[in-house]
């Protein structure tokens, strides 16, 4: 046996949850080569990093081509902006990494004869006329509304990722990541649950868009983590939704986010943005079946963790 270990790529790993598949993939024993360009992720979620001879971070775009020296055995993409505030702000960075970020990173994992893995999401089934959604659902997506840069970005980077495996036999993978929360979000990117957290901690309103009637499905980090992990080990090429198929609408998480701060906050209603989905939820028969992989975490306990997160990131930022 070898003690050699395997190196893994994370593109996006100073973000959300790149720094969190980073440390897991160190855990299993991974050499990991993290790239970030900074646009949307930070440093300060890979801190704690620093001096991990079994982590080497580079700084770079990878909408240009990437150049590493020797083996690469699996790639993550994981690397865009992933919250409506940035994608409406960073439309063409956002339909270029899914493009061409896409486009190199398959060719580094071909180069390397690596497994590749993407980042998919749940908006490529747009404001679904299919509840829940089940991987085979083709999807509902306005290709020139104001989301299509983030969603027809990611369906682009699934087409290429199935033309790579199709065309060069590159073992790829395909993760449709459904709403995810916990550690390391960052307060102003847009979504909900640190806009809410944000708001009740800083003894603001909570803002609702509609009527709060729109139903979300979230799933903690390290479920989600622990997902694809799993689907990078198996044989699956096509995509396979990783969520938590609890579904809440929007008004039921903003009372349970004042009921869990103690916040006494009135929830104040706003004008609903242009395709904003109304349903959300996955269906999760494949991932059992194949990975055997469910979301552990409650809502309570994952919840709990994200705010006690929050309050310590703003004491120790006020």
């Amino acid at each position: 046996m070898s003690n050699i270990k395997k190196t893994a790529v994370v593109t996006g790993a100073a973000g959300f949850l790149g720094s969190h598949l980073t440390d897991r993939l160190l855990a299993e024993g991974y050499k990991v080569i993290g790239i970030d360009n900074l646009l949307t992720g930070n440093t300060r979620n890979i801190a704690h990093l620093a001096g991990n001879p079994d982590f080497h971070f580079i700084k770079h775009d990878v909408t240009n081509y990437i150049y590493l020296p020797g083996e690469v055995h699996l790639v993550f993409h994981f690397a865009s902006p992933a919250s409506p505030i940035d994608y409406l702000k960073l439309p063409i960075q956002t339909m270029k990494v899914g493009s061409l970020g896409t486009h190199n990173t398959l060719g580094l994992a071909k180069a390397k004869g690596a497994t590749f893995l993407l980042a998919s999401t749940s908006e490529t089934y747009g404001d679904p006329l299919e509840h829940p959604q089940k991987e085979t659902y083709w999807g509902n997506v306005n290709p020139i509304g104001p989301r299509g840069v983030y969603d027809e970005a990611k369906r682009f980077a699934e087409a290429m990722t199935m033309a790579y495996h199709r065309a060069h036999g590159v073992d790829t993978k395909i993760v449709r990541i459904f709403n995810t929360y916990g550690p390391r979000m960052r307060l102003e990117d847009g979504r909900v649950v640190p806009a809410f957290i944000g708001q009740a901690l800083e003894g603001r309103p909570l803002t609702v868009f509609g009527d709060g009637s729109q139903t979300r499905s979230f799933c903690y980090v390290s479920d989600l983590i622990d997902g694809i992990y799993k689907l990078s080990q198996s044989e699956r090429h096509e995509p396979v939704n990783i969520g938590n198929p609890a579904e809440m609408t929007i008004r039921q998480f903003a009372e349970a986010i004042l009921r869990i701060t103690g916040s006494s906050q009135p929830i104040i209603e706003k004008e609903l943005p242009k395709d904003d989905p109304k349903v959300r939820q996955p269906d999760i028969t494949l991932a059992r079946q194949l990975l055997g992989w469910e979301p552990k975490v409650s809502f309570e306990d994952g919840i709990r963790r994200t705010i006690d997160y929050f309050r310590d990131f703003l004491r120790i930022n006020s």
